[in-house]
């Protein structure tokens, strides 16, 4: 295949997504009212944190920039194990392992954990790295519908070898938790390794921002989780939290650690710093769920639009005519608000909303303006 044949192979494939309203392209905003990024809790933004990781680069000024390698050759060194500690202690886990994302650590855990003959059970909903990491793995591997204990119960029946359970504490585009009671209890029932992705529940749940899983007390019921930092620590990479020998065997099977150069210094000063505010936001925590709460309420006042769910700072909106959703979309950014529309394949087809993301640092006169925005604008 020549070269231009190809291009033209490439241009099709965008052409067809043009044609479909689907295609992707990035976008900068500036100056807008922020109800877009996963920043819950405005530590992205936290003057006092970026004055905390200043100080803490100072103190490791002797380490250099990058970690310059595979952790098992040239790119470990003592602040790792240090900070790998001080999540495993946080959680209330055994031990962490670092990744550099949250993707990475998704792939690299669910690539590597279920072996040949083992079966694995994944919520529909689960995030793209969940079920990239399963097609890299040799277990066979099947979805069931969303939050539903009573379809996962029948399919655990026909199940062989080890089992495993993936689900999101909080889910990504719908907003809503996992039954983890449900779900653990099951799970320990039938002998089954429960995993938690709890990438949109860290910072917001908990008494100290541990997560769901900690929230609930579940932490003794559930095998491993992932955490990641660049929603609400506002920050960059992924820990996986369980087992000493779980992460044992990550190190040695898990290509995606294995083959990944470290994190940067910088960026493990940066999580180290966020851990130490992360106990202070219990006020942060409350309010920007007040604050999602009053919004849900505002929405489902209004004609013509669906806001769900109740008690989440993920808010889907859903059009009455869902094929002026991005025309909204656009009309809301002119308005001054940075609010996206979501639409397939990122999500089922025909499920296409508004996914509006409400953080601590939202007043509730912005609150107010958006709801007049989207009234105006349905």
């Amino acid at each position: 295949m020549s070269k231009s044949t190809l291009l033209d192979k490439l241009q099709q494939k965008l052409a067809e997504r043009a044609a479909q309203g689907t295609l992707r392209a990035l976008k900068t905003t500036t100056g807008l009212t922020d109800f877009c990024s996963n920043d819950y809790l405005g530590l992205a933004r936290s003057e006092k944190l970026r004055a905390l990781i200043h100080k803490e680069e100072v103190k490791h000024k002797h380490l250099p920039l990058g970690a310059t390698g595979s952790r098992l050759l040239s790119g470990h060194h003592p602040l790792f194990e240090e900070l790998e500690s001080l999540i495993a202690r946080y959680h209330h886990a055994e031990a962490a392992l670092l990744f550099n994302s949250g993707y990475a650590a998704n792939v690299g855990l669910l690539s590597a954990l279920p072996q040949r003959g083992d079966t694995v059970f994944y919520d529909e909903a689960s995030h793209a790295s969940m079920k990239d990491g399963l097609r890299l793995s040799f277990a066979k591997s099947y979805p069931f519908r969303h939050n539903n204990v009573k379809d996962l119960r029948q399919k655990l029946k026909h199940a062989a070898g080890q089992v495993y359970v993936l689900v999101e504490s909080v889910y990504s585009m719908d907003g809503d938790q996992a039954p983890l009671r449900d779900l653990a209890q099951l799970c320990n029932q039938q002998q089954a390794a429960l995993i938690v992705d709890e990438a949109h529940a860290v910072g917001l749940y908990g008494e100290r921002g541990e997560g769901l899983v900690s929230a609930l007390g579940l932490e003794q019921e559930v095998f491993a989780r992932v955490l990641t930092y660049g929603k609400a620590m506002g920050l960059h990479g992924a820990a996986v939290v369980g087992p000493q020998i779980l992460c044992n065997f990550l190190i040695n099977y898990s290509r995606a650690f294995i083959y990944t150069t470290g994190l940067p210094t910088h960026a493990l000063e940066a999580l180290k710093c966020a851990y130490t505010l992360l106990p202070e936001l219990g006020e942060e925590r409350a309010r920007v769920k007040k604050l999602a709460h009053l919004l849900y309420q505002k929405l489902n006042n209004l004609s013509g639009i669906r806001c769900t769910p109740e008690n989440s700072v993920i808010l889907s909106v859903f059009l009455h005519q869902p094929q002026r959703l991005k025309e909204l979309a656009a009309a809301l950014q002119q308005n001054g608000f940075d609010v996206r529309p979501v639409l397939p394949p990122t999500v089922p087809a025909g499920t296409d909303r508004l996914r509006v993301i409400v953080h601590a640092f939202n007043t509730e006169e912005e609150i107010e303006g958006l709801v007049q925005a989207i009234a105006k604008g349905t």
